[in-house]
C-alpha cells in the first residue's frame, strides 16, 4: 500500500497540485522534483546556483527524514538545471551532501518555471 509523505513545514491547508511531495511504496520513498522552496510561506526563494542547490537538498533532507530516511540512503537522483553553465559550481555543492557511495545521477538543461535554476527528484531506501 502507498502512503503519502509531506515536508514537514508545508503549510496546513496548501494543495501542492496534482503530485505528492513523496510517496513511500515497497520500501522505497519517491521524491517528487523538489526546488528553493519556503515551505512554511509556499514560496520559491531564489538566489544563486549553490543557495538554491543548498534548499532544495535541505528541502529533500526534511522530506527524507520524515519518510524514514536519509540522504545515506538515496540510490538515484535526477537534476533539471536552468542553464548547464551552473554545473560546476551546482556540483560541489551536490557534492558536499552525499558521503561514501553517491547516488546515481542524470542531470540536464530544462526549462523551468517560476525562475528557479535547479530542481530535483530522488528515490531512497527507508532506513
Amino acid at each position: 500500500m502507498k502512503k503519502q509523505v509531506n515536508h514537514p513545514d508545508r503549510a496546513k491547508g496548501f494543495v501542492t497540485g496534482a503530485y505528492s511531495d513523496a510517496v513511500i511504496l515497497d520500501g522505497l520513498v519517491y521524491v517528487s522534483g523538489q526546488a528553493s522552496v519556503d515551505f512554511k510561506s509556499s514560496k520559491f526563494i531564489l538566489g544563486t546556483i549553490e543557495e538554491e542547490t543548498h534548499r532544495t537538498l535541505q528541502n529533500i533532507k526534511a522530506i527524507l527524514n520524515e519518510a524514514g530516511s536519509d540522504l545515506d540512503h538515496v540510490v538515484k537522483c535526477t537534476v533539471h538545471l536552468s542553464d548547464i553553465k551552473d554545473f560546476k559550481r551546482y556540483n560541489e555543492v551536490y557534492g558536499s551532501y552525499f558521503t561514501g557511495i553517491k547516488p546515481a545521477r542524470t542531470t540536464v538543461q530544462s526549462v523551468l518555471g517560476e525562475g528557479i535554476k535547479v530542481e530535483i527528484d530522488c528515490i531512497a531506501k527507508i532506513t
